[in-house]
């Protein structure tokens, strides 16, 4: 009876002996599982059974960050962090059509502050997958919504530090459910993907809080040129340099029912539960080294969206209503440096219009692409300009730099 080894490959490195349908499988799943939040470079580190029966990949990053910042009436201040920590593992047991992926995160910014009562946040990702087809995507689990193009993405492919203030306020992250996806990419052909979940509408790590409510998520990309080169519609930014132009355009639209924070999947708990709807169009194109970027998100509530503590009047907090763009520019040279700039402008529903202020956002940014985006140095300056309903505005501004690094 042969003994069963372990040896370390590179994802590529399949074993000869492994059947040729498990090896295109194989291949189909690179990069290819649409729900799976990562960016990639490379193949990680992976290990495989001689028979081709299961599979695990582990992979890991970093973001170190020094920031410089300066808010109205404030003295500056210097802040030094470990922004995000994040470990991966993925895999397949049995067959590559069935999958699984975790993904751990540690840095305090991640796991957020420890509160009496409320679950540890450390998984960001547990979720397992049906492929029967380079079609079909079938998810069961924790893991992102197929919501805005810039939270899809992973942060580890953004071209600036952050995403933006709008994805800050209105994206629909994380949560736990089914979700399908119908995946038609192709190359220098026009493609099409359909995308849908139904989740539990509280989010990431959430126990003891439930109701009749749940969450019901849509999308459709159009791809009229063809597929992106190397997947390229989950990273920002041309690194890959487009020979052909490519363009995604994207809308996607949830009604999150009885959510009870005040950003549906995300945010403080409310008094009261609010029906919310939410909407994301996304616009991206790239080539030869060009990169633009364009989004709309919006939030809106079935009933004014403030709720008030019935124990005592005084006490009240708010769903996050209102709407938002994003315009992102920016070109890679033949040298990996990039410049980028940034202008996003953010608008209060009605409702909340003396609770909180509009806001604007400018930021230009320098990358050195070492090793894609898995290897990269990032600097940036912001200036936001916030307007309360009083008519007083406030200016506030950074310098960031930033090194991520990961496999």
């Amino acid at each position: 009876m042969k003994k069963a080894t372990l040896f370390l490959v590179f994802l590529h490195s399949f074993s000869g002996t492994a059947q040729e349908n498990i090896k295109q499988t194989k291949q189909d799943n690179d990069l290819k599982l649409s729900a799976l939040p990562y960016y990639s470079f490379g193949k990680g580190i992976g290990i495989t059974s001689p028979d081709s029966l299961y599979q695990l990949n582990i992979r890991f990053r970093m973001q170190n960050r020094v920031t410089y910042l300066e808010n109205d009436r404030e003295v500056g201040a210097y802040d030094g962090q470990i922004r995000r920590l994040r470990l991966r593992l993925d895999g397949y047991v049995g067959s590559p059509k069935f999958l699984y992926a975790v993904q751990l995160s540690f840095a305090p910014g991640d796991v957020g502050e420890i509160k009496d009562g409320e679950n540890l946040n450390i998984i960001r990702d547990a979720v397992v997958f049906y492929r029967p087809n380079k079609h079909w995507n079938i998810s069961f689990g924790q893991t992102k919504l197929p919501g805005n193009r810039q939270r899809v993405n992973s942060s580890g492919g953004l071209q600036l530090t952050d995403r933006s203030i709008n994805n800050a306020r209105f994206t629909i992250d994380r949560d736990f459910g089914f979700q399908i996806h119908n995946m038609n990419e192709f190359k220098d052909k026009f493609s099409y993907n359909f995308k849908t979940a139904i989740s539990s509408g509280e989010g990431r790590n959430i126990t003891g809080n439930a109701d009749a409510g749940v969450a019901v998520t849509g999308k459709v990309e159009l791809l009229p040129f063809g597929s992106f080169t190397k997947d390229g519609t989950y990273f920002e930014g041309d690194i890959i340099r487009e020979k052909r132009p490519k363009l995604l355009l994207s809308g996607a639209f949830q009604q999150n029912n009885h959510a009870k924070r005040t950003q549906g999947q995300l945010g403080n708990d409310l008094f009261e539960a609010r029906t919310m709807k939410a909407v994301m169009l996304d616009v991206m194109l790239k080539y030869n080294g060009w990169a633009a970027m364009s989004s709309y998100m919006s939030r809106a509530t079935s009933r004014n969206a403030v709720t008030v503590n019935p124990e005592d009047s005084s006490k009240s907090n708010f769903a996050y209503v209102g709407s938002g763009f994003d315009y992102q520019l920016s070109y890679n040279f033949p040298s990996n440096y990039e410049v980028i700039g940034r202008y996003s402008t953010q608008k209060l529903g009605k409702d909340i219009q003396a609770l909180a202020p509009d806001s604007k956002q400018y930021t230009v940014g320098l990358t050195k692409y070492i090793w894609e985006h898995s290897f990269k140095l990032q600097s940036e300056l912001t200036f936001d300009t916030l307007n309360y309903f009083d008519g007083s505005i406030k200016n506030n501004w950074y310098v960031r730099f930033q090194v991520e690094i990961g496999i």
